[in-house]
């Protein structure tokens, strides 16, 4: 059974983001890049998934520009098999990155997809979801346990109420939430056995994918500072307030 593992280059979590001086984005600029940690969690768990045996090889694929090459090599370290980088240096969109990775589906033939639910920079926990619509697949969002048979799986998902344990059939999509696994600390070793793992460079004309941008940012601003906080004398001041100046109650 192989399973392919999408992972993304952002901006590491540790980084306090700027935002450009025109409003166009996001300032990248010597900053810190590292693998989504929704996607670490994902590459994590389908490297115990071929520990157990369940799994024969784990394939890395990531969208987007050479540097992503690194973020390949750390999921390579964690555990993974090769890698496949479909370079682009167009923005790529959810939609576009899905049709790019259903296409390396369809090229490598795995059973099951696993990725994190969203990135961390963009939030918006879409890409999943396209994929296995663009397949006809079956999926599992928000997974916080994963059990793979030779026939199907069984997803272990969080929902409002609490917990909800989904049975599917292979092929499946999957995407990770915080709490499936703890990813494990990336050796030296391991580093260095990445380096000779084999990494595929392909593009998206090759796969046939268009992936140009649909959508316009009109804008990208920072958040309104946060005001102070105030002392109330007594129980009585502190409801006249929440009633008429923050009208939440």
């Amino acid at each position: 059974m192989r399973a392919l593992v999408p992972v993304k280059r952002v901006v590491d979590y540790n980084v306090k983001v700027r935002v450009k001086s025109d409003g166009t984005g996001v300032d990248i600029a010597n900053v810190k890049m590292s693998m989504n940690p929704f996607d670490e969690i994902a590459i994590e768990e389908a490297v115990r998934l071929k520990e157990k045996g369940v799994v024969t090889e784990v394939v890395a694929v990531s969208c987007g520009v050479t540097a992503c090459q690194e973020t390949l090599r750390t999921a390579m370290a964690i555990g993974a098999d090769r890698a496949v980088l479909v370079e682009s240096a167009e923005e790529l969109q959810p939609l576009a990155v899905a049709k790019l990775l259903a296409a390396v589906v369809r090229k490598e033939t795995p059973q099951i997809v696993i990725l994190g639910k969203q990135a961390i920079d963009d939030d918006c926990n879409q890409t999943g979801q396209m994929l296995a619509a663009l397949l006809g697949w079956p999926q599992a969002t928000f997974a916080s346990k994963v059990e793979l048979t030779a026939d199907g799986a069984q997803v272990t998902r969080e929902i409002d109420g609490g917990l909800e344990t989904l049975a599917l059939q292979l092929p499946c999509v999957v995407t990770t939430d915080l709490r499936l696994n703890e990813p494990r600390y990336v050796t030296l070793p391991n580093i260095m056995k990445a380096k000779k793992k084999p990494l595929e460079v392909v593009t998206p004309d090759a796969l046939g994918v268009d992936a140009r941008p649909r959508l316009t940012t009109v804008k990208v601003s920072e958040p309104p500072k946060r005001g102070a906080g105030i002392k109330v004398p007594d129980v009585a001041s502190l409801v006249d307030k929440l009633r008429n100046e923050a009208k939440v109650i």
